[in-house]
């Protein structure tokens, strides 16, 4: 029995972002980067700029007896668009589109039913915080750090 469903989750988080269609063009990231990267679209799963951890997790009894117990966790994940113009607007809702293929991905659909599970690796999943950060110097850049928050039980 797993004392985790942290790998699991974010494992089947990474399958099912590359899987979908709305974020073929984006240079899905598992953790940190690795260089400086300058792809104009890019996406960490498992990394925030500044953040202290990857994943956040809690757990506790489910139940008396302590057959079982509960875990939530937030997986820490940000995305960016850059551009060497000026336009911010443009860049801006550039990174919440990205955001928002995020959020469809994690939806249930007629072909991926268990997304909002994660594959069937935590209760649910979704987006539950944001926040926006924008640089402009050689081009602009916009990025979004969010979460993915988590419930399992183990």
């Amino acid at each position: 029995m797993p004392t985790s469903r942290v790998p699991a989750a974010v494992d089947a988080l990474l399958s099912i972002l590359r899987a979908a269609p709305a974020l073929a063009d984006v240079r899905i990231v598992d953790g940190p980067p690795a260089t400086n990267l300058t792809e104009p679209k890019q996406l960490f799963v498992g990394w925030q700029p500044g953040a202290d951890a990857a994943v956040a997790l809690e757990q506790d009894f489910a139940s008396a007896g302590a057959r079982t117990r509960d875990e939530s966790f937030e997986i820490a994940c940000y995305t960016e668009t850059r551009s060497g113009d000026k336009d911010m607007a443009l860049q801006r809702a550039a990174v919440f589109e990205l955001v928002a293929a995020v959020e469809t991905a994690l939806r249930a659909t007629d072909a991926a039913p268990t997304a909002p599970t994660l594959n069937g690796t935590v209760l649910w999943a979704h987006l539950t915080t944001g926040n926006l950060q924008q640089v402009q110097s050689e081009g602009t850049v916009a990025g979004l750090a969010f979460t993915v928050t988590c419930r399992a039980r183990i």
